[in-house]
């Protein structure tokens, strides 16, 4: 398929998500990091009972797969932009720390969940978080203007990955920094899942290896480049199975969840 058309069945896939306000991957009932509700996902990926009960419920559907904002060392007044930022859950998170003197500007591609996005902020009082559609690959920011980019298991969904890091060094002020959780793999997918576009939704097919993903930090520019954590998953959790219906052997997928971060030289 087309770049278009990958975009296009993603778009569908996340506005139907959070039209029902559930998870992307939850084969059998379980979701793909572990646990059945959107609360379970969140301790699973490392939020604390005290973030998950300072936001919105309706802005967590349990679509991460870590907490960026944990290790982002977020301070009063900066500008955060939040790739992908869904129903807003890491932007409300980061609108609690950066204070009313801060920003925070959540670009999303998926109307419903703009729309869903600043209705939680409206109703919650958030004033100082902003929601934008848009593009990875053609951020709806202003140069040299944020402070801190964070995202949560967006890139990976992103066909062009090259042009969404230079869209981020370029909307990044010089010494800003970026905190990224995402999906990488540690070897090639086989082609079945590879092509599957179910795989892709849930954030596996589009996944690109490890060593790949980081050259392309490098490539766009960026410097001090540190893996934060990692986690491993099995392909039981992620939904995966063979013709036959069976889970897949786990050695077939080789698929991490990362955080890292890095900065944009002064």
């Amino acid at each position: 398929m087309s770049d278009d058309d990958i975009k296009k069945i993603v778009r569908e896939k996340y506005g139907r998500l959070v039209r029902q306000s559930s998870s992307c991957c939850q084969p059998s009932g379980q979701s793909c990091c572990g646990g059945t509700s959107t609360k379970d996902i969140g301790r699973n990926i490392g939020y604390s009972e005290s973030e998950l009960s300072s936001v919105p419920d309706d802005a967590n559907l349990g679509l991460g797969c870590g907490n960026p904002t944990a290790i982002a060392s977020l301070k009063e007044g900066e500008t955060v932009l939040d790739l992908g930022s869904g129903a807003g859950f890491d932007c409300f998170l980061a609108a609690n720390k950066v204070g009313a003197e801060g920003k925070v500007i959540g670009v999303d591609m998926t109307p419903d969940m703009i729309f869903k996005a600043r209705d939680n902020a409206r109703k919650n009082g958030y004033a100082n978080v902003e929601f934008r559609l848009g593009e990875l690959e053609n951020l709806p920011v202003a140069d040299s203007s944020i402070d801190v980019a964070i995202s949560n298991c967006v890139i990976n969904l992103v066909p062009d990955k090259k042009k969404v890091f230079g869209e981020l060094y370029r909307a990044l002020k010089p010494g800003g920094r970026f905190i990224i959780s995402d999906i990488v793999l540690t070897r090639p997918l086989p082609e079945r899942i590879r092509q599957s576009i179910t795989a892709y939704v849930g954030c596996v097919a589009g996944a690109v290896l490890k060593e790949e993903y980081l050259a392309i930090m490098k490539q766009a520019g960026f410097a001090q480049i540190e893996i934060a954590a990692e986690k491993e998953y099995d392909t039981w959790s992620l939904g995966i199975e063979n013709s036959d219906g069976q889970s897949a052997d786990d050695s077939e997928a080789g698929v991490l969840s990362m955080t890292v971060k890095g900065v944009k030289p002064s």
